[in-house]
Order: C-alpha cells, then sequence, then structure tokens
C-alpha cells in the first residue's frame, strides 16, 4: 500500500466535503451516488470550484423525495445524471459537460466537447469505466476518500 502524508489526506478529504445547499441561482441538480468514495470525491472537487455555489448536489444513495418522473433511484444509481434548470435530464458524458460548463475554470472541457465526435468519444469511455468504478471507488477509499453518507 502506497505511503500518504498526513497532509495529502487532509487535501484528499477537503476535497470530498460535498455541500447539502441548493445553489444560489437555480442551476443544474447534480445526481451523484453518495455511497461511493471516488463519485464524492469527485463531486467534492466540482462543488469547491468557483461557480461550484451554482449547482445543487442531490445524493442518491439516500431517500430522495422525488427525482422526477423520467429518473428512478435504480438508474440514478446505475449511471451519473444532471438535470439543467430548465428540466432536461442529462446523463454520462453530457452530465459532466453541463457541468463543466457551469464552472468557469472548466469551461475549456466543455468546449472541447462541442468539437463533433468528442461527446460520442467521452460516452464511450464513460461506459467502459462503469464497469470499473467499483475497484476505483475501493482505491479511492484506501487513500482516504469517504463516502459522502458515510460521515
Amino acid at each position: 500500500m502506497t505511503q500518504h502524508s498526513e497532509t495529502d489526506l487532509v487535501v484528499l478529504q477537503a476535497a470530498c466535503d460535498v455541500p447539502s445547499k441548493q445553489s444560489e441561482g437555480g442551476g443544474p441538480t447534480v445526481y451523484f451516488d453518495g455511497s461511493c468514495p471516488l463519485c464524492t470525491f469527485e463531486i467534492g472537487h466540482y462543488a469547491s470550484q468557483t461557480g461550484g455555489n451554482h449547482l445543487n448536489f442531490v445524493d442518491v444513495s439516500q431517500k430522495v423525495p422525488d427525482l422526477g418522473s423520467d429518473l428512478s433511484a435504480d438508474a440514478a444509481m446505475r449511471r451519473f445524471h444532471v438535470r439543467l434548470s430548465d428540466g432536461r435530464l442529462l446523463s454520462g458524458a453530457r452530465a459532466f459537460v453541463a457541468i463543466w460548463n457551469t464552472l468557469p475554470r472548466w469551461r475549456w472541457a466543455a468546449r472541447i466537447a462541442q468539437i463533433p465526435g468528442v461527446t460520442l468519444a467521452l460516452e464511450g469511455a464513460y461506459r467502459l469505466f462503469l464497469p470499473v468504478r467499483p475497484v476505483l471507488s475501493m482505491l479511492a477509499a484506501r487513500l482516504g476518500a469517504r463516502a459522502e453518507n458515510s460521515r
């Protein structure tokens, strides 16, 4: 197992902190698996970025009152989803692009995704990632990441 300094673990843990508040401007709603340390780490990173306060974060591993008629709790746990402020539901690569477009430091990635074929390639990569997510999540936990609902 890799040795990590106390500072490394503090930085990693700080990036895992996901706010439970709603956004200031009624921005996109991000549905994430709070039982997954890797997912919580990534969402914590987005939440800590400039513009993260414009995102709403919903941990779908907990009882969620209403996800909408077009999103079941099971589907939300299996795949990443974002609901735009106009009500449209995006999943997979398109959901990530919506987040990137909201965060000023990530807009470069959203612009690259607009190149024809790039979002399709990102979706393919995302589908390859999904089966290995549990293993990567275990590795993230060993590095100090914690699930949102394990605090």
